[in-house]
């Protein structure tokens, strides 16, 4: 056992599976750095996303309040510039405001809030003005980008809205320009990557802005464009495509804004993404190699092999009782745990309860959310039910896949339901999604079964009635706990669990 062939295979064993453990952990790192890159991207479109929506409802109430005052037979009494006051408040002073105009029902202009435009210019044969005279509910309409005109000074994009008389009849159009220099100026603000790419597209598949800006994208149209297509699929996700004006392979993120005709996209080019996955990865891989090589080598002169190989048993024997992903005990030491506490209750004549969770609709929940997402469900439940343990008899196993067992030395059948409650509270508190649940979240089913002090069951009798009392409960809705009684016992009372949000 001592001999150095021993050694060295070990040595040579160890090596070649710290090498194997660093190509799985570069693996995971990589998989970990596209997920970084998706979850920046997804930020930088929740925060241009949310400065659009903010200010475009700042437009839009504006919009509103001329609506709401412009038909009032007291303003039109008023001077211009008192009416100008009235309609237009202080929207005039935002930044990228180029122009807000009340047209009359010709088109033509009949005050605006800057008091530059010249009173009779027209604006009845643009797509905005008509779209609002010909389709009465159209609402808030954002037009397409338009050329610098009106005294603006810059492409804009215009919002509208329609003017009513008091009998429902056309009355005008109100709308403001909107500087298209105001999405460049966010854009640009942002701390993108090389190569990155950000872009807003309306939903007839036009190009509102993008950045970096290029001459001839705003206003074009792509609808026959591959990525385009995708964005117009789904209020929000994320695709992989070669771009088709420089050939980059890029991560596209994108989601629409709420309420608005406009869709967001970030592309973030691979090269980025993995720019500093690459770096460590040279230098850890390096590192291994090197590591190990000089392992093999010193192995040779390694005599402490049998204190080794004791803390390794040792290491396994505990790896042997817990169950790795949990931190619970596993099934193994269930049978161990239960055959001391089955014992001991015969012995000296006290109860001894168990209850039997599982996981309601769990193959569902992995189906739809992925298998990590289903480990990291494992790991709350079973957060859940430890911390509702107190006495340090208390043994709380997984039992096998979703199914958890706790086993409740000199315990009742009431005090074990207590402790079921809380167990169950506890896991609905985590407010977990599960699209495939009758209650749109995590929930479990549980099931308590209690040997009676004179009691002839034994222990796999006893999980074998909590199981059933979990079926019970199951057949009976999920998300609640069903009470198993020996036949010669009076059964508890176990009112109804319903889901409480």
């Amino acid at each position: 056992m001592n001999s150095p062939r021993f050694i060295i295979a070990g040595g040579v064993i160890v090596a070649l599976a710290m090498i194997s453990l660093c190509i799985f952990i570069l693996f995971e790192s990589r998989v970990d750095a596209y997920e970084h890159g998706q979850e920046e991207s997804r930020n930088t479109l929740t925060l241009i996303e949310r400065d659009i929506t903010r200010n475009f409802e700042l437009y839009a109430l504006s919009l509103q309040q001329v609506v709401d005052t412009f038909d009032d037979p007291q303003l039109k009494k008023l001077p211009v510039d008192l009416q100008r006051a009235v309609l237009f408040d202080r929207a005039a002073t935002a930044k990228y405001l180029g122009a807000m105009v009340v047209a009359d029902t010709h088109g033509r202009m009949r005050i605006d809030a800057l008091g530059k435009m010249p009173v009779g210019a027209y604006v009845g044969d643009r797509e905005f003005f008509m779209v609002q005279r010909d389709h009465p509910d159209t609402g808030l309409y954002v037009s397409r980008p338009l050329s610098a005109q009106w005294q603006v000074g810059d492409d804009c994009i215009v919002l509208s809205r329609r003017l009513s008389h008091a009998d429902g009849s056309f009355g005008g159009v109100v709308f403001v320009a909107v500087k298209l220099q105001y999405f460049h100026d966010l854009f640009s603000g942002l701390s993108l990557g090389a190569q990155s790419v950000v872009a807003l597209v309306n939903t007839q598949g036009m190009f509102m802005a993008r950045e970096p800006s290029r001459r001839g994208d705003t206003g074009r149209v792509v609808l026959r464009s591959q990525n385009l297509g995708r964005l117009l699929l789904a209020d929000q996700g994320s695709f992989s495509a070669l771009s088709g004006t420089d050939g980059a392979n890029r991560l596209y993120v994108f989601q629409k804004i709420p309420n608005l005709p406009l869709i967001l996209s970030v592309g973030t080019t691979y090269s980025s993404i993995y720019e500093a996955w690459q770096k460590r990865a040279l230098w850890i891989g390096t590192v291994i190699v090197v590591f190990g090589l000089t392992f093999i080598g010193l192995s040779v002169m390694f005599v402490r092999q049998i204190k080794q190989r004791l803390g390794a048993e040792h290491a396994l024997r505990l790896l042997a009782q817990t169950d790795g992903l949990t931190g619970l005990s596993n099934r193994r030491t269930l049978d161990e745990l239960l055959g001391r506490a089955w014992r001991a209750a015969k012995r000296d004549g006290t109860e001894l309860s168990m209850i039997f969770v599982d996981i309601d609709h769990f193959k569902a929940y992995n189906d739809t959310y992925g298998h990590h997402a289903g480990d990291g469900v494992l790991v709350a439940v079973a957060g859940c039910i430890g911390q509702c343990l107190q006495r340090p008899d208390d043994a709380a196993t997984r039992y096998g896949g979703e199914e958890f067992v706790i086993l409740l030395p000199e315990t009742g059948a009431k005090a074990a339901y207590k402790i079921a409650q809380r167990m169950l509270q506890a896991v609905r508190d985590l407010a977990m999604e599960h699209a495939g649940s009758d209650y749109a979240r995590i929930t479990i089913s549980l099931g308590v079964a209690t040997r009676g002090r004179d009691s002839l069951l034994d222990g796999h009798a006893l999980i074998h009635a909590a199981d059933q009392a979990v079926y019970e409960a199951k057949a009976r809705g999920r998300n609640r706990i069903e009470i198993w009684s020996e036949p010669d016992s009076t059964p508890l009372d176990a009112p109804p669990t319903p889901w409480m949000a």
